[in-house]
C-alpha cells in the first residue's frame, strides 16, 4: 500500500524533513547478554603444576613473565625471526587485509543510515507542444527513515563483523609468534639430531679403525669388524634422514618468515647448549573467567554473536512499515534563462509509506535463518571457549610432566654413557665380547635421541603456553555502538519475543 502527497513549495518543510532523519533509528534487536561459560570453574592442573616447576630437575623454573612475546623469548636470534615474521609474514598481511575490508564494509553500512544529498538538474522537452520545463537544486532521494532501526542493526552487525576480523588478526599475531618459536625448536632440534649423528659416524668408524689393528693383531674376529662396519652404516643411513629432516625443517621456518631473515638461524645457539631456551619464561595463563574477555578468538566470536543478535532486529524490521522521503528544493522554470530569476524557487516533496501485506513468507524465513544462525554462534562461541580451555590445560599439565621427562631422560643418558665407558674399558681387557659393545652403543645412542626429544617437547610446549596463555592476557577490549561510543553489553536471549514477530 503506496501514499504520495501532493507537491509543496515551503522551504521550512525541507528542514523537518532532516530532522524527521535525524530523529529516527529506534532498534528491534533482542537484548544481548554473554551466554554462560561452559567449562570447569578451574583448570585441573594449574596450581600444583606451576608450584612443581619451580623445583623440578634440581634447578628453579622461569617465573612467569608477561605475555609480550619479546621479553617470553629473550633469545636474540628467535628475535630477529618472529620480528621477519611479524613483517612478512603472508597469513598476516592477508588478515590486515581483510580487517581493511571488514572496515570498509562497515563503513559502507553506515553510510547508509545518512541521507544522500546531492546538486540536480533537470530539462524536459514535450513532445507534442513546445513547453519545456527546467529545473534545478539539492535532492534528497528515496531516503528511508529508520523508525524501526533496520539501517542501525545492520551497521551494528557491520561493526561487530569488522570488530570480529580486528580480533582474529590479533589471534593470529600471536599464533604466527608461537609458530616461529615452534619451528625455530624444531630446527635447532633437527641440527641438534644432525650433530648427533654425525658425531656417531665419527665414533663408529673410529671403532673399525681399532678393530682393523686388533683384527690384524689376531685379538679380534672377522665377525667383530663386520658388526662395527654395521653399526658404521646404520649411523650413515640416520644421518642422511637427519638432514633432510633439517633441510625441511629450515624450509618451514623460511615460509613463517615470509622468506624476510636470509640469516636464519646461522648465530643461533646450539639446542643442547645451556643459553638455548635460557629464560623462556611460563606464559601467564590466568583464570577461566579470563578466557571470556581476553582470548582473540573467543572476544571474536562473542563479536559474531553479536552481530548474528543485531541481524535479527534487522530481520524484525522488515515486519513493519517502511517510509522512504524523496524531495528537492532549489529553482524552477518553463525558460531556461528565467531559471534564476526571483520567484523561481520551488521545493518538491513526496514521502512514500509502504506496509508489507503479503510476501509469500520471505519475512518470516529471513527471521528464521537469522534466529538459526544466533542458535549457530552461541554454538561456535561455546566451542571456542571449551577449545581454549583445552589448550591452557593441555600445555600447563604439559609443562610439568616435560620437565620431569628432560630431567629423568638426563639422569638416563648419563648413566648409559658411564656404562658405555666401562663396557669399552671391559672389553679392551678381553673380559667381554664385542656384542655387549655394540648393546651398550645403540643404547647410548637412543638416549641422547631420547633426551633430545624430550627437550625439543618441552620447549615446544612453552610455545604452545605462550600461544594459549598470551591470548588469555588480560587483554579486556572495550565494545562500541555503530557511533563509536562504549556501550554495556546486552543479551539475545533473554528477551520478550513474543511481543515481536
Amino acid at each position: 500500500m503506496t501514499a504520495r502527497s501532493k507537491t509543496h513549495r515551503r522551504p521550512a518543510t525541507f528542514a523537518a524533513v532532516c530532522a524527521i532523519a535525524l530523529l529516527s533509528g529506534c532498534s528491534l534487536a533482542p537484548l544481548y547478554e554473554r551466554p554462560a561459560a561452559p567449562i570447569p570453574a578451574g583448570y585441573p592442573v594449574a596450581t600444583t603444576s606451576l608450584a612443581d616447576l619451580r623445583t623440578v630437575g634440581g634447578e628453579a623454573a622461569p617465573a612467569i613473565r608477561s605475555t609480550a612475546w619479546c621479553t617470553q623469548f629473550p633469545d636474540p636470534a628467535l628475535r630477529r625471526l618472529v620480528a621477519a615474521a611479524l613483517e612478512h609474514n603472508r597469513d598476516l598481511k592477508l588478515a590486515a587485509a581483510r580487517v581493511e575490508e571488514a572496515r570498509a564494509l562497515h563503513g559502507v553500512q553506515s553510510a547508509s543510515r545518512l541521507p544522500t544529498v546531492a546538486l540536480e538538474g533537470t530539462t524536459t522537452h514535450p513532445a507534442r507542444n513546445n513547453e519545456s520545463a527546467h529545473q534545478a537544486g539539492v535532492s534528497l532521494a528515496a531516503y528511508e527513515l529508520d523508525f524501526f532501526g533496520k539501517a542501525k542493526n545492520l551497521s551494528d552487525a557491520a561493526l561487530h563483523e569488522y570488530l570480529a576480523t580486528e580480533q582474529a588478526q590479533r589471534a593470529a599475531r600471536i599464533s604466527v609468534v608461537a609458530e616461529v618459536v615452534r619451528g625455530y625448536v624444531l630446527e635447532r632440534a633437527a641440527a641438534a639430531r644432525v650433530d648427533l649423528a654425525r658425531r656417531a659416524v665419527a665414533s663408529r668408524t673410529a671403532a673399525v679403525a681399532l678393530l682393523n689393528r686388533r683384527v690384524a693383531a689376531g685379538v679380534s674376529s672377522p665377525l667383530e669388524m663386520e658388526q662395527a662396519r654395521s653399526l658404521v652404516g646404520s649411523a650413515d643411513t640416520d644421518l642422511i634422514e637427519q638432514k633432510l629432516v633439517h633441510a625441511r625443517a629450515e624450509h618451514a621456518l623460511a615460509l613463517l618468515t615470509g622468506y624476510g631473515d636470509r640469516a636464519g638461524t646461522k648465530d643461533a645457539p646450539p639446542f643442547t647448549s645451556p643459553a638455548f631456551g635460557s629464560g623462556w619464561g611460563v606464559a601467564r595463563a590466568g583464570l577461566p573467567s579470563e578466557l571470556l574477555t581476553a582470548r582473540p578468538d573467543i572476544v571474536a566470536a562473542e563479536q559474531r554473536l553479536q552481530a548474528a543478535n543485531a541481524q535479527i532486529g534487522a530481520a524484525r524490521a522488515a515486519f513493519f512499515p517502511s517510509i522512504r522521503l524523496t524531495a528537492m528544493g532549489g529553482v524552477a522554470s518553463g525558460e531556461l534563462g528565467k531559471l534564476f530569476t526571483p520567484g523561481s524557487g520551488a521545493l518538491q516533496f513526496v514521502p512514500q509509506v509502504s506496509l508489507p501485506i503479503f510476501d509469500g513468507g520471505r519475512n518470516q524465513a529471513n527471521l528464521d535463518l537469522a534466529r538459526a544462525r544466533e542458535n549457530s554462534a552461541v554454538i561456535e562461541y561455546e566451542r571456542a571457549i571449551q577449545t581454549a580451555f583445552r589448550e591452557v590445560s593441555d600445555a600447563l599439565a604439559g609443562q610439568a610432566s616435560l620437565e620431569r621427562d628432560v630431567a629423568a631422560r638426563t639422569a638416563l643418558r648419563e648413566v648409559e654413557a658411564r656404562r658405555r665407558t666401562m663396557t669399552m674399558n671391559r672389553y679392551l681387557a678381553g673380559a667381554v665380547g664385542y656384542l655387549e659393545v655394540l648393546d651398550v652403543e645403540r643404547s647410548l645412542f637412543a638416549a641422547d635421541q631420547a633426551l633430545l626429544d624430550a627437550r625439543r617437547a618441552r620447549l615446544e610446549n612453552a610455545a604452545a603456553l605462550y600461544r594459549s596463555g598470551s591470548r588469555a592476557a588480560g587483554i579486556r577490549p572495550a565494545r562500541h555502538s555503530a557511533d563509536g561510543a562504549t556501550v554495556s553489553a546486552r543479551s539475545p536471549w533473554n528477551v520478550h519475543k513474543a511481543a515481536l514477530p
